[in-house]
Formats: C-alpha cells, sequence, structure tokens
C-alpha cells in the first residue's frame, strides 16, 4: 500500500491520468506476484517447422485483391527511442542513414509509393515516447503536403529503486523519474489515444506494426493475405537467427504447445550464452508484428491482453534502478489462433549501432520505394558480421574514422581494435581484423584488403 500511495504520488506529478496510474499498479503487482517465480529451463523447447509457416510457402495475389487488402491496413512505426546509443541528440528515427535520408524519410516514401502504386491512402501512425514527441511532430510538418501523419504518445512510468521497489523522487532524480514502459504499451495506449476507434471507424481492419529504426520492414502483401484468408487474430514475423542477433527474443513452446516469445531479459544468468547461440534458438523475433484490430479491441475491453512483465535493469545517477516493461511480441500468447511467419532477412535489417548502419550505407544496398534493396551483386545469401570496436560507437566518431564507405560487397567479416581511419575507394574482402595497438592506424587511399589480420601503429598503403 505504501508502494500504491507512493506511485499515485509520482505519477499524479506527472500528470498521468487514472487509466495510466491503474495500467502501472497492474503492472507493478504482477511484478510482485511474479518476481520469485524463476523459468524452468528444462522446459523450454523450440518450436518445430510445423508450428511456423514459411515465407516462400505464400501465395501470390493479384492487383485488384492487392488494393482491396490494402484499402484494410494502417501501418504503425514504434517511434519512442532516442540516438542516444549512437551519440545522437532527439528522436533516433530523424538520424540520415543512407543518401541524406533518415529513417522517417525512408517510412514516408514507403507509404507514398505504395499509395500511389495502388491508389489507396494506408494511414501511416507514429507511436511516439515523451521523449521523442515533440520533435517528431516539428519533423513530421514537412511531410503533410503530401501524407497525414498520426501520431500518439505512449505512456510515462515511474522507475523504481532496486532495493526498496519504490518509485524515485523528483527532488533527487529530476526528469529521470519515468522511461516509456517498452513497446508492448502500444496495446493499451493506441486505445486511450482514440486512434483505435478512429482506424475502425475508417473501415481499416488490420494494423501493421515495426520499429522504425527497421529498415527492411514493409506491408507486405502477401502476409496481408495470408492474415486475412487464415482469420488470425495476431501474426508475428520471425527471420533465422545470426551471430549479430544478442539483443531481442525468440519463439518457444509452451507446455499447453502455443507460440510464446521468450525475451533475453527473461532468461536466468546461467542460460543467456546458450540463449544468444544459434544451435538452439534458431529463429529470432523481428518484431514486425500483424493485428486484427477489431480482435484486439474485444481483449483490451475485457482485459484478456496479458503480456509478460520484463524487468530492464538501470542505473540513473549511480543507483540501481528497474523498469518494469512489455514486449508487443508477447501478445502472440494471448490471442487463439496466432500465427507466426518466418521471413526472409531482407525483411529485418535494423540499425541499432554504428555497425549496422556500416551495411546499410554501404553498397551492399541501394534505396528504392523507401526499401533497401539488396545488391544482386552480392554472392553470398548472409551479410558480413561486422564489429567496428568502442572508438566507432558514436555517429561522430564514426564519420570522423571513415571519409568513404569501404566496398564490402565481398565481406564476411569484419572486426576492427582501437583507433583505425579508412581513406577513399578502400575495398575489404573475405575475414578482415585491423588491430591499432598505437595511436592510430591509417589505411590509405585505393588500399585492397582480403582475409588479412593486421596489428600495427603504421600507414597502410596499397595493398
Amino acid at each position: 500500500m505504501d508502494a500504491f500511495k507512493s506511485i499515485e504520488k509520482v505519477m499524479t506529478d506527472l500528470k498521468s491520468t487514472p487509466v495510466q496510474i491503474s495500467l502501472f499498479k497492474d503492472l507493478y503487482s504482477r511484478f510482485i506476484s511474479d518476481k520469485n517465480k524463476k523459468t524452468d529451463w528444462s522446459t523450454i523447447s523450440t518450436p518445430t517447422e510445423e508450428a511456423i509457416i514459411d515465407y516462400s510457402s505464400l501465395e501470390e495475389i493479384d492487383y485488384k485483391k492487392s488494393k482491396d487488402l490494402l484499402s484494410k491496413v494502417a501501418m504503425c512505426r514504434l517511434n519512442g527511442g532516442l540516438g542516444t546509443s549512437m551519440g545522437c541528440i532527439g528522436p533516433k528515427s530523424a538520424i540520415e542513414v543512407k543518401d541524406g535520408k533518415t529513417f522517417l524519410d525512408f517510412i514516408v516514401a514507403q507509404i507514398q509509393a505504395l499509395n500511389e502504386d495502388y491508389q489507396v491512402n494506408v494511414p501511416l501512425i507514429l507511436m511516439n515516447s515523451f521523449s521523442t514527441d515533440h520533435d517528431t511532430k516539428k519533423i513530421i510538418e514537412q511531410y503533410n503536403d503530401n501524407l497525414t501523419i498520426q501520431t500518439f504518445q505512449q505512456n510515462e512510468f515511474p522507475r523504481l529503486r532496486r532495493d526498496s521497489l519504490m518509485p524515485l523522487n523528483r527532488e533527487e532524480f529530476g526528469d529521470k523519474v519515468s522511461y516509456p514502459p517498452g513497446h508492448g504499451d502500444f496495446y493499451y495506449s493506441i486505445m486511450q489515444s482514440g486512434i483505435l476507434d478512429d482506424l475502425i471507424e475508417q473501415g481499416i481492419k488490420y494494423i501493421y506494426i515495426a520499429n522504425s529504426d527497421n529498415l527492411g520492414a514493409s506491408i507486405d502483401l502477401k502476409i496481408l493475405n495470408l492474415l486475412e484468408s487464415s482469420k488470425a487474430p495476431f501474426l508475428m514475423e520471425v527471420t533465422d537467427k545470426t551471430r549479430a542477433d544478442i539483443k531481442g527474443g525468440t519463439l518457444i513452446t509452451t507446455k499447453e504447445n502455443s507460440l510464446q516469445l521468450l525475451e533475453i531479459a527473461q532468461v536466468p544468468e546461467d542460460y543467456k550464452e546458450e540463449f544468444k547461440s544459434v544451435k538452439k534458438f534458431k529463429i529470432f523475433n523481428t518484431n514486425n508484428v500483424w493485428i486484427d484490430i477489431l480482435e484486439l479491441k474485444k481483449k483490451l475491453l475485457s482485459y484478456s491482453l496479458q503480456l509478460d512483465v520484463i524487468v530492464n535493469k538501470k542505473v540513473v545517477n549511480r543507483h540501481p534502478v528497474i523498469q518494469l516493461e512489455t514486449a508487443i511480441g508477447s501478445g502472440i500468447n494471448s490471442f487463439e489462433g496466432s500465427l507466426a511467419v518466418k521471413v526472409p532477412r531482407k525483411r529485418f535489417l535494423p540499425v541499432k549501432k554504428t555497425d549496422d548502419l556500416l551495411l546499410i550505407q554501404s553498397n551492399l544496398f541501394t534505396e528504392e520505394k523507401g526499401l533497401l534493396i539488396k545488391n544482386p551483386d552480392r554472392q553470398f545469401e548472409g551479410l558480413p558480421l561486422i564489429r567496428l570496436g568502442e572508438k566507432f560507437r558514436t555517429v561522430e566518431s564514426y564519420q570522423k574514422r571513415i571519409k568513404e564507405i569501404p566496398n564490402i560487397l565481398e565481406l564476411d567479416l569484419l572486426t576492427i581494435v582501437g583507433n583505425v581511419y579508412f581513406g577513399k575507394k578502400v575495398t575489404l574482402q573475405g575475414n578482415v581484423i585491423l588491430i591499432c595497438d598505437g595511436d592510430e592506424l591509417h589505411i590509405s587511399n585505393n588500399s585492397f584488403i582480403e582475409n588479412q589480420v593486421m596489428t600495427g601503429n603504421i600507414m597502410i598503403g596499397e595493398l
């Protein structure tokens, strides 16, 4: 009760509504009741191949059917993240990622092309956080002549002290008392905003949701057709897991033989390395989700949408805290008849770090109608594994060290340790490891490096 009183006080100061306070109390109560429960790792099993539909088995549809389906769908991009992980200020979606275009530019171009090609009006919606809402609204004004973009804001919940499980106080922590509680907050936030009812009134039946930093995400007509023909209330896209997929989730099978999302934050510490391996867990959640919004509204009104509580540990002003979050993908267990489709890797191109930025900006990809298209000259199915190191962590330091994006069309692996600088017209092929063990290591213009490990503090000329 003391905790609830403190929560009410903090959330009232945050100008939370009674509904928002009730939502957090419910989240807190479920956390308290479940916090001593431990995952029985021996019961965790991966889904059979039969449990997941392969994208290659989906049927093609004609223009008329496509147009009909597009009149029933809206797209929502999860736009709550800041660019702090790459040293940027403001919404991550405003970062320039390729050819001077931002994530938002890509998203808008994609919707505009779809609407023009099929003569439809697919609504575009952004879920912002309190950190990104103001700036995003200003940025999207530039698109208003050609496209109407609706926005809504996800909830703002109080951080908790890790020792006492009491909320932080504003006097000591200021604006750091609160946080946006994960993308699972989409469900109740879109209903609170009124947008869910607006979409239903417009005749929209389905909504496609994806992260704003996933440049491979798009409205796919074959998946949309499967959603309608199967009458599935919920569909999750998964893809083959790679060594680069560390943070995130996978699908497991429950004792009742239904599909369930397992996030890395839910994995016991002793099993995290096993979870990261591609041997046992071979698929990865793309966070591309399709939902029947009429079925969603029924779930929300009946309070039968129960998402797993994820405990995210942070440190604020040197104080250990926790954030209670939920994942949008955990809704798969709440909808009877949910489906999972294994999609090609091209539908999952997230940019989380400058490692990913190098891939996207390279000659491995070109842009077409807001979508990234893999270069057909790439001889290998997968993408290179890139580890640039701490010196390249921010966009500023990355741009300072890479004067021109190298040719990596035939690259398999790139690992950089230390202060390495690239000149122009550099080609990297096969497995390349560059280690600077001194002040600086410079790769000169026109360098060609193939299957080499280089260590030193020198200028590397043409090789």
